[in-house]
């Protein structure tokens, strides 16, 4: 069978972990299928550890431009593929069928911050690729109740697949030297909580900050927290106003680092390092972050809301998100409790490794069978 894939979002934040993750896991469980690859040109090289039967096919449109409505479905043709997986929500309005779409959330729906009709063309282009779609994976229970209720009809055609971290997270290794080179160039000399992921309305993070200043000042009577930072990996702060303002009118202007985005092997490092993640987001259709924090050994601290629950299990600290003084309580209970932070991070291991990537992309080869059938 010959199956399209646009991973055009590779390089994103979330979409792009899937789509990495996924293509190297059905590599792993699948060698008898052609797999054409949409790709911009420049992400070519990302594809080039892929096997023989996966084939990159440069393209240039983003799914963001008008042209693409035209010319991805006039090239999906040309390729003859039996099946598109289109691993995003965003299908073009002449998507030549059958195809598979992925919803990670609908949060750029319910977080929408255009209005009027540009928010009404978003809903119906949404609404448009799901009804179209031959089949439809929701990466949560959660995400399969929102699609569920915002289009009905569909309902029977959604598979609830789940996500899981990178393998890479779950591989033990010793690498104290690296460890300490990149804490140097990062000037990291204090314990830290870690945030990371982008910097959207619903991820919170302007609460996030508030409650880090709130308990930041009940833990001063404990010298082993007197300088605790919150490190903010994701979105440059220059683009989110509010942000900056919640850091001003918290007074920790000092206690706040906002370093972008970095490579894979930082990340990793910052994540083993943190004494905490926090996670208040407000929705989140699944939640690789924390997942990816429990993987590494760090004690997790979440919503109480939409999907986390579902994916963290029993084993992180749950939170209000849109009750600073309730992420605050979270924050020292975690960094005050040795025996309650211990078992947090043997519970989050478990809990972590319980999902698998080959198990997701042999339940999304199904899907491709199915729905080319």
């Amino acid at each position: 069978m010959r199956i399209a894939v646009d991973v055009r979002r590779i390089r994103d934040f979330g979409v792009g972990t899937y789509i990495r993750n996924l293509l190297h896991a059905l590599a792993r469980v699948s060698d008898d299928h052609e797999y054409c690859l949409i790709c911009s040109p420049e992400d070519t090289v990302l594809l080039a550890d892929l096997p023989a039967n996966f084939r990159a096919i440069a393209y240039r449109r983003r799914d963001s431009s008008l042209w693409d409505h035209i010319e991805l479905p006039r090239l999906l043709r040309r390729l003859g593929a039996a099946i598109t997986h289109i691993p995003f929500h965003r299908v073009p309005l002449q998507m030549p069928r059958p195809y598979v779409v992925t919803v990670h959330d609908l949060g750029s729906l319910f977080f929408d911050d255009a209005a009027g009709v540009h928010h009404a063309a978003r809903e119906f282009r949404l609404k448009r690729g799901l009804r179209r779609a031959s089949r439809i994976i929701a990466v949560s229970g959660a995400t399969q109740r929102d699609i569920s209720n915002l289009v009905p009809e569909v309902s029977g055609r959604i598979k609830l697949i789940y996500n899981a971290p990178d393998p890479q997270f779950l591989e033990k290794r010793d690498s104290s030297d690296d460890r300490s080179r990149i804490l140097e160039r990062y000037q990291i000399r204090y314990p830290f909580l870690l945030y990371a992921g982008s910097i959207r309305p619903q991820k919170n993070i302007p609460r996030l900050i508030e409650a880090f200043a709130v308990a930041r000042s009940s833990l001063e009577q404990y010298p082993a927290w007197k300088d605790l930072r919150l490190i903010i990996i994701g979105d440059e702060i220059s683009r989110h106003p509010n942000v900056r303002r919640a850091v001003i009118h918290s007074r920790v202007e000092n206690c706040v680092r906002f370093l972008g985005f970095i490579p894979f092997d930082t990340l990793r490092i910052f994540y083993e390092q943190a004494r905490a993640f926090v996670f208040p987001s407000l929705y989140e259709g699944f939640g690789l972050g924390p997942l990816e924090a429990m993987a590494s050994g760090t004690p997790v601290i979440s919503s109480a809301v939409a999907s986390l629950p579902e994916v963290v299990g029993g084993a992180a600290m749950l939170v209000n998100p849109e009750n600073v003084f309730d992420i605050s309580r979270g924050i020292i209970e975690v960094l005050t409790n040795d025996a309650l932070r211990e078992d947090m991070v043997l519970r989050g291991r478990r809990q972590a490794a319980s999902f698998s990537w080959t198990r997701t992309a042999r339940e999304v080869l199904d899907v491709y069978k199915s729905a080319a059938r």
